[in-house]
């Protein structure tokens, strides 16, 4: 890579009471870069994610984005970032205007700015003629568009996504999946933390699998692929001692004899 990282993480670590969650974790991830980030419940997912975004600032190690510490100036880094969590609270009595406006106003974007790209992305997520209603009104698949648009409204460099397909339909989950491939092509770094293995090997051209805190593979689907197994899957299944799953469902089956 001639280029430098735009996320550099060093010797990461984190300890909730005796238990080491995240183990000397040491990264570095690329402008321009897919990457797929996969692991069972548990693996420590959650917490990386928190930490790339803030919202657990105590740690040891180090880590930077565009060359800024996040220990030392998270406010600047957040700047940086678009964050779409698993599960977020909406503020359910406003409309998607307010609500974005609201977000908007956090990140300083200009009001007229803010309005004429909160329309335009609302139009093309499918939800024009929806702009004014209240979102207490609104599907799963609906809030989750929202909650998509407000982690991109500001135009971020990084972009985390943590299972952003929850609730959409079919034709949403496409276009998800063609966003996040035409924003890495424009430079923006998508760190995309999901179960749905299928979509995961689709859209990454890099895929992490953390186990028991650490990274226990690296590298692209082929390359993982050619190592271990023909798909995802299998390749997690394996490299996780997740081989039991066939014993597992004929214990269910069974039970009903």
């Amino acid at each position: 890579m001639n280029q430098a990282p735009i996320i550099q993480i060093r010797n990461l670590s984190k300890s909730y009471g005796s238990k080491l969650v995240l183990k000397h974790l040491t990264l570095d991830i690329y402008p321009g870069q897919v990457i797929g980030y996969i692991g069972p419940n548990g693996a420590g997912k959650s917490t990386t994610v928190k930490i790339l975004t803030g919202l657990i600032p105590e740690f040891s190690g180090e880590v930077l984005v565009d060359g800024i510490s996040m220990q030392d100036n998270p406010q600047e880094i957040k700047k940086r970032i678009g964050y779409v969590p698993e599960n977020a609270e909406l503020y359910e009595v406003l409309t998607p205007m307010e609500y974005l406006d609201f977000i908007g106003k956090l990140y300083g974007l200009d009001e007229s700015l803010l309005q004429t790209r909160a329309q335009k992305l609302l139009t093309a997520f499918g939800l024009g003629n929806n702009i004014n209603d209240r979102m207490d009104t609104f599907s799963k698949g609906m809030r989750q568009k929202v909650l998509l648009i407000s982690g991109i409204i500001h135009n971020p460099q990084i972009i985390i996504l943590d299972e952003p397909l929850s609730g959409l339909d079919a034709n949403a989950v496409i276009m998800v999946k063609e966003l996040i491939t035409r924003l890495s092509q424009e430079g923006k770094t998508i760190f995309y933390c999901s179960h749905v293995m299928d979509v995961v090997e689709k859209v990454s051209d890099r895929i992490l699998l953390i186990n028991k805190g650490d990274i226990i593979a690296d590298g692209t689907f082929e390359s993982l692929k050619q190592n271990h197994s023909d798909t995802l899957e299998r390749v997690f299944a394996n490299l996780t001692g997740r081989t039991e799953s066939a014993s597992e469902t004929d214990a269910i089956i069974n039970a009903f004899d």
